[in-house]
């Protein structure tokens, strides 16, 4: 990114006040980066362990495939899913609470013994399902985040901040030439001005001297 300027004081102000900005920033984005990649390595690794945990629960569900054919389906569902927002790392982040079932009665003598370990074996089924799509949904909220903060960093680290160093230097740098060649300019021309007095008495005293010969 070019950075636009002038060669002049008021130019070096705002360049100098907008290199500060971003050098005071740069640290607080740099600790909020690590603290994102943190995020992003936890969020990671619970997504890993949910995910083992729910082809846990499946292999499991499908070691009784045999039973799950006399199961009644409509005897357990999902009736609503309770989450809170929570900040992490400057990040609003949707959490899981509570996941609400809703079931259906059924007789208890005449039903298989086995019902009622089915009806919490799919609970926890859906539940960890759940679970882990927040998860994955939390992960790429934070993956994207962490991004975005990265991509500030090196704007910042490696373009901005070198942008405005290098652009001070060279208003500086032609200030100072300025600075000296309008000081040589006045060398210049007290030197001549000084050699022109000179000259002047030089061509006074002459004019005296023939005078007084006459």
């Amino acid at each position: 990114m070019a950075i636009s300027f002038q060669y002049n004081k008021t130019s070096l102000q705002g360049l100098e006040k907008q290199l500060k900005i971003r050098e005071r920033s740069l640290p607080t984005i740099k600790n909020k980066e690590s603290a994102l990649r943190l995020e992003v390595k936890r969020a990671k690794d619970e997504e890993k362990s949910l995910a083992a945990l729910l082809e846990s629960e499946i292999a499991r569900y499908e070691g009784m495939h045999a039973l799950w054919n006399e199961f009644d389906g409509s005897l357990i569902a999902v009736k609503d899913v309770t989450i809170t927002t929570r900040k992490v790392a400057g990040v609003r982040i949707p959490q899981l609470d509570e996941v609400v079932f809703e079931g259906r009665p059924y007789n208890m003598f005449s039903a298989p013994k086995w019902y009622a370990d089915g009806v919490e074996m799919l609970k926890s089924l859906a539940r960890i399902g759940i679970e882990h799509d927040f998860c994955v949904h939390k992960l790429g909220l934070l993956e994207y985040a962490r991004k975005k903060v990265t991509q500030k960093v090196n704007l910042f680290e490696k373009v901005q901040i070198p942008g405005y160093q290098d652009a001070i230097r060279k208003i500086k740098r032609y200030m100072e030439d300025e600075e000296n060649l309008s000081k040589s300019s006045q060398k210049i021309v007290k030197t001549r001005q000084a050699a022109e007095k000179a000259a002047e008495s030089e061509i006074a005293m002459n004019i005296n001297e023939e005078e007084e010969a006459l």
